[in-house]
């Protein structure tokens, strides 16, 4: 009766963890609420209104209409680096996962010897371990062999919570994984908008650079007819440099571009230059408005935040059995003889259960209980710190697509007037009607304006793709990649250790 009772205690033991439990945060103590501020912001009619319409956050690049910014984004999802090695410590973590399970169960090993005595003429060989004769004297075979096996009963729930906490490492492993693949994705987007703004830009540039050599070119046959002074000359030719000097600039910020781009690919600078280099103009994409602030729960640092905050509070629980007794139970068969077939039949065993709690240990355990929930409050408040952050991402993101797309609007206007000053003041000028100065201010004004709406537009494309990365998409369509489910070294790790 007394045994059956231990057993049950043992089994009721057995099922329980000591720590607290883990329980996910609600959204209204994150501070998350129904809906973005800024959503309604968004102007749903006009030219250069955001079309409400259902967007695929997984595969936002497609909404662009741009195959090369899409095939750019999804090979970047197959070949960068940063994916490769965010693949390789989900691998790791995963790893830890069974590591942290094996301690659940029973331990093992195998030992075995072979001796050999020679010359024992009047000397019996005895076992040291039984006491046993082996043999009488005489050269002599001897085999050892030996079982021993331990375990641990995990009455407390320490190991259960250890490998808790190494699942929740994993679901932050994955989530960051996830993180990168986003990041990856949005970084290809963006350099690829910088690099056709540089391009429009550059286009804009040497369009106006064309018209003002034909402007140097007319007024210095003016000078030469005696028809204006040298001082018109040397003001075109002023306007003509200025203009020419931005070049240089536009064509290093595309370079950059590219060449960043590439990097992002998994390739050497230089490998996606031609394939970018037919000038195209900045893409659009639509974005949906009255977006739900719960969608940011999508996002991988999100994910990544509550996860790592899983982990830290079940190791309070892993150090918290560290106070209470440790059940241990070993045992070991070993025997030994000058003969295989009756080596088993002459092994002795055993078994041994034995009990173990900790009576003085300094104040170390509880220190380190204490030091675990500390932790765990950081943990909390970096989740509670991630959220905030994610929705101030969604809010400028919104905030920027909104604003970016007022700017346009009135920049479409500046530049129409633009252009149209710029035909009547040379036709006037020509006609000796108006004064250079006047000319030299419409073209000013027409190259910003050109420039400016080049640029609003690349703003209205950057912000698209910010909120598309604030709201976590990017990453739900994104392929394994190779490292997270390879065994055994890479190929590529074989070449560069091979002598």
């Amino acid at each position: 009766m007394m045994r059956r009772y231990s057993l049950l205690l043992l089994a009721g033991l057995g099922g329980c963890a000591v720590g607290p439990d883990y329980r996910a945060a609600s959204p209204a103590a994150l501070q998350v609420p129904g809906a973005f501020k800024s959503s309604t912001a968004l102007p749903t009619s006009g030219p250069t209104a955001t079309p409400v319409a259902p967007v695929d956050l997984a595969r936002w690049w497609t909404g662009f209409g741009d195959p090369v910014m899409t095939s750019l984004i999804e090979r970047s999802l197959a070949q960068n680096l940063d994916i490769d090695a965010a693949g390789a410590r989900l691998r790791q973590a995963r790893a830890s996962i069974r590591v942290a399970r094996a301690d659940q169960l029973p331990t093992g090993s195998l030992s075995g010897s072979i001796g050999r005595s020679i010359g024992n003429q009047g000397r019996s060989v005895v076992d040291p371990t039984t006491g046993t004769q082996l043999s009488t004297g005489g050269d002599t075979t001897v085999y050892r062999a030996g079982f021993d096996a331990a375990y641990e009963v995990d009455l407390f729930g320490g190991i259960r919570r250890s490998v808790e906490a190494a699942r929740a490492d994993y679901g932050s492993s994955l989530a960051d994984l996830q993180s990168a693949q986003q990041t990856v994705a949005s970084e290809v987007g963006l350099n690829y908008i910088t690099a056709r703004l540089a391009q429009n830009r550059l286009r804009i540039a040497r369009n106006n650079l064309a018209s003002q050599d034909e402007t140097v070119q007319i007024v210095g046959w003016r000078v030469q007819a005696g028809l204006v002074s040298s001082l018109d000359l040397e003001q075109a030719r002023q306007l003509r440099a200025q203009t020419a000097a931005t070049i240089p600039t536009l064509e290093n910020n595309y370079a950059n571009a590219v060449n960043r781009i590439a990097v992002l690919l998994g390739t050497a600078p230089g490998s996606v230059d031609a394939e970018i280099a037919p000038d195209r103009v900045i893409p659009l994409a639509p974005a949906a408005t009255d977006i739900p602030a719960a969608v940011i729960a999508r996002r991988p640092d999100v994910a990544a935040a509550e996860r790592s905050l899983a982990a830290e509070t079940a190791r309070i629980g892993v150090q918290e059995a560290e106070l209470y007794p440790a059940l241990r139970l070993t045992g070991s068969f070993a025997g030994s003889s000058t003969t295989l077939n009756d080596l088993v039949s002459g092994a002795i065993g055993n078994v041994l259960a034995s009990v173990s709690a900790p009576i003085f240990q300094g104040g170390r355990i509880r220190a380190a209980i204490e030091g675990q929930r500390a932790s765990t409050d950081a943990a909390l408040a970096n989740y509670r710190q991630v959220v905030l952050t994610a929705l101030e991402d969604v809010e400028n993101a919104l905030t920027a697509l909104t604003t970016s797309e007022r700017r346009e609007r009135e920049i479409v206007v500046a530049e129409e007037a633009s252009r149209n000053a710029v035909i009547y003041a040379r036709s006037q000028y020509r006609a000796g009607l108006i004064d250079f100065q006047t000319l030299l201010d419409s073209e000013r004004s027409l190259l910003s304006s050109q420039d400016s709406r080049a640029t609003a537009r690349g703003d209205r494309a950057t912000a698209t793709v910010q909120l598309y990365k604030a709201l976590g998409g990017g990453w739900q369509s994104a392929p394994l990649p190779a490292t997270a489910t390879r065994t055994g070294p890479s190929p590529v790790f074989d070449a560069v250790t091979r002598p």
